[in-house]
């Protein structure tokens, strides 16, 4: 076994960490180029391709000259998810309050820089999104970090956010629902109670949707069904599988879409032109991305019932995204160095939860059931027989 990810992750740079998936994933291709074969279960990406539709729109339009778009994106791709919010949560949206960002992750720092001063302290979940707490700390801002449990269902709740606000005020929140690692996702009035709680204590909402669609409880709920103040941050990387595409959007309020679209100009002038028209074309092929949504539902069933024979700690399957958020402290009290073994003993790659959770992901082990069915029972066969 190699200690190089530990090594990797012990490097802090001024409270940056790696994002340790894609060091696994690193070590894997290592591996893959060795000879040796992986089953992949640590990255949230999407086995299929983009719908058939897609890919022939972007053929068709590809042997014409690709030019930077407007700054707030393609009008017919802010038309389209005009329709879609329409459609699909009940609201209008003006297409004006809507930009096409390169995926979520450019959304998250104009989302930053356009409703908060520098040094703003906001509220992030534990566990939650690595790039949450990086993002934050290269652009200069300070993160607050809610505890969720598993007792709860890993959900986020308005008391969570008032007892953390007392204890250190703060002026934004961002959160995930679905989440990511633990797939919690809160109901109509989960997210009433979490959206009140923030308006009552003048906290800005950042609500990451990136995971809707991939509700197994029922349909995703968006902030903008409640509340026209906060900002909503998506993407076409998980529901409509376009994670290379880096193509994403975000609303915001009125009176923050100038500044968000003067900082898109500076920042990255628009998101690719190929790719917004990918996502125009995407958003009408709903049909196939559900038929992608029911192979990860059999997935789910799969990989959590496999995971709890095995031994692994896991009470909730989760509502929605593609993650089993399991405790390994059956096997190991350090989920890197269990994680570590995993790949380079048995060749299962898997994310460790102290990529999630700084203080007491040791305890845990995010799996993604996002890949192929054959990825899942390869990988429960092989630690199967390594942990029995």
């Amino acid at each position: 076994m190699t200690d190089k990810l530990t090594e990797l992750s012990n490097r802090l740079t001024d409270g940056m960490r790696p994002f340790l998936a894609m060091d696994i994933l690193k070590r894997a291709r290592e591996l893959e180029s060795m000879g040796r074969n992986i089953a992949h279960l640590e990255l949230g990406e999407p086995g299929a391709a983009p719908a058939p539709r897609v890919l022939e729109a972007v053929a068709k339009a590809l042997p014409e000259p690709q030019g930077y778009t407007n700054a707030k994106g393609l009008i017919s791709l802010r038309e389209a998810l005009s329709r879609y919010y329409a459609d699909q949560h009940h609201v209008e949206i003006d297409p004006d309050l809507i930009i096409a960002t390169m995926g979520s992750s450019s959304g998250f720092i104009l989302a930053f820089h356009a409703a908060f001063k520098p040094g703003a302290r906001i509220a992030v979940t534990r566990p939650g999104y690595p790039a949450y707490l990086n993002t934050l700390n290269g652009l200069g801002f300070n993160a607050v970090e809610i505890p969720v449990t598993a007792a709860n269902g890993w959900r986020l709740t308005g008391a969570d956010i008032e007892q953390a606000f007392w204890k250190m005020p703060f002026d934004g929140l961002l959160f995930a629902s679905p989440a990511n690692p633990t797939g919690a996702s809160l109901d109509r009035d989960g997210l009433f109670d979490v959206i009140s709680t923030c308006k009552r204590l003048g906290i800005q909402v950042i609500s990451d949707e990136i995971y809707h669609g991939l509700d197994y409880s029922g349909p995703s709920i968006s902030a903008l069904e409640l509340t026209r103040d906060a900002i909503i941050i998506n993407s076409f990387s998980k529901y409509y599988c376009m994670t290379g595409w880096r193509i994403g959007w975000m609303v915001l309020p009125e009176h923050l879409i100038r500044r968000a679209e003067i900082l898109q100009q500076n920042l990255f002038i628009s998101a690719p032109t190929l790719s917004q028209i990918a996502a125009t074309v995407a958003l009408g092929e709903r049909d196939y991305s559900e038929e992608q949504k029911a192979h990860y539902a059999e997935n789910r069933t799969l990989l959590t019932q496999g995971l709890r024979e095995i031994g692994f700690d896991l009470p909730s399957a989760g509502d929605g995204a593609f993650y089993a958020y399991a405790g390994v402290s059956r096997f190991a009290n350090d989920s890197l160095k269990f994680c570590e073994t995993l790949l380079e003993e048995i060749g299962v790659a898997a994310t460790p939860g102290v990529d999630f959770d700084r203080t007491d992901g040791n305890g845990f082990v995010r799996f993604s059931y996002a890949g192929t069915r054959n990825s899942i029972e390869e990988a429960l066969e092989r630690m199967r027989r390594f942990l029995k």
